[in-house]
């Protein structure tokens, strides 16, 4: 176990907010996260990964817990499939790339996404198409309360858009150590459905795209439009593409012509959180440090020096007027912190 006091947390947020932590600690293992929860038992940590969906608002003087368990462990194998159990500090795009070079399918629509493997889930993460929980087959974790352990089968996550149990009734319950997919070995589901993907191959005049086709075509589609939190900073997507109803979305279309949207059932519209915002003037803004991105409206960025506060506050603005303008409310997807 690693532990320093009083540290920037600006290299481990890719926000690049510079606020300092009182009690900052990392755990290269399941021995070490147990360990830490029994020396702390009501310190109620803040759990971080990747640090690429989280807004630290103001200085920390909350134990934050870093998870950095590693290993990528093959362990179960047929003829179609593998089983894999990969490590919660392993970098999500580290596995996507592995398990391409290995011609396992089912990851490659997740390309290029930023943050580590034990945040996944939480998230239940998803791109062009393809969420986790499509892959998933359970996750080992710590209780938080009292350092047992716990596997969580899919059908116990309770997954749904950008959301599981662990994100809601057992939020800051659980600590995921390891997660554990199931990927295939041959004959590849290639999920090509989404209209950006699905013109990328088009116009490379790719006529049987593999997995490492898939993959590379993610990876230009994001490059082209992401900003990178590396040159940057910024957390992807800040909002959750809305969700409403067959009536709301009628009334809208009577408003807007050739609103975009992508239909979930008979009842619920999904509408791009993204178009929203650009509708109500955000595009491509800047207030001081903070503003959102020319290429992708939903992308708030800190051009330098904004604080947390200052992004937060910028985002309620947006919130604000897309909630006066269309009277849908937008719900944040990255994971604000008070403390």
């Amino acid at each position: 176990m690693q532990k320093e006091n009083k540290i920037s947390l600006k290299n481990y947020n890719s926000f690049g907010v510079d606020v300092i932590s009182s009690n900052f600690n990392i755990a290269n293992s399941e021995k070490e996260i147990i360990s830490f929860i029994k020396k702390n038992p009501f310190s109620k940590p803040i759990i971080l990964g990747g640090g690429t969906n989280i807004l630290f608002k103001n200085n920390i003087d909350r134990n934050i817990l870093k998870i950095q368990v590693k290993g990528i462990e093959l362990i179960n194998e047929t003829e179609d499939y593998v089983i894999v159990s990969v490590g919660a500090g392993e970098v999500w795009n580290d596995l996507v790339n592995w398990a391409i070079n290995n011609n396992y399918g089912g990851l490659e629509n997740l390309s290029l996404i930023p943050g580590n493997v034990g945040s996944a889930p939480i998230q239940n993460i998803g791109a062009y198409g393809v969420e986790l929980k499509d892959n998933f087959e359970n996750c080992r974790t710590i209780s938080i309360e009292n350092g047992s352990l716990k596997i969580f089968k899919h059908s116990e996550c309770k997954f749904s858009y950008r959301s599981s149990i662990f994100k809601e009734e057992l939020k800051n319950k659980y600590i995921i150590s390891y997660v554990t997919f199931k990927l295939s070995k041959k004959n590849h589901t290639i999920n090509s459905s989404y209209e950006p993907l699905k013109q990328a191959i088009i116009n490379n005049k790719i006529s049987n795209p593999t997995i490492k086709n898939i993959s590379e075509l993610v990876c230009e589609i994001r490059s082209s439009k992401l900003p990178d939190p590396k040159l940057i900073g910024n957390c992807g997507s800040f909002f959750k593409n809305p969700i409403i109803n067959k009536i709301d979305f009628k009334k809208l279309c009577e408003r807007e012509k050739d609103v975009p949207f992508y239909k979930i059932s008979e009842k619920k519209i999904k509408i791009p959180a993204a178009w929203l915002i650009e509708k109500c003037g955000y595009k491509g803004i800047r207030d001081g440090d903070t503003g959102t991105h020319d290429k992708h409206a939903l992308i708030i960025v800190n051009y330098g020096k904004a604080s947390g506060n200052e992004i937060f506050e910028f985002s309620q603005k947006i919130k604000n007027t897309v909630l006066r303008k269309f009277n849908i409310l937008l719900e944040e997807e990255v994971n604000i912190i008070n403390d």
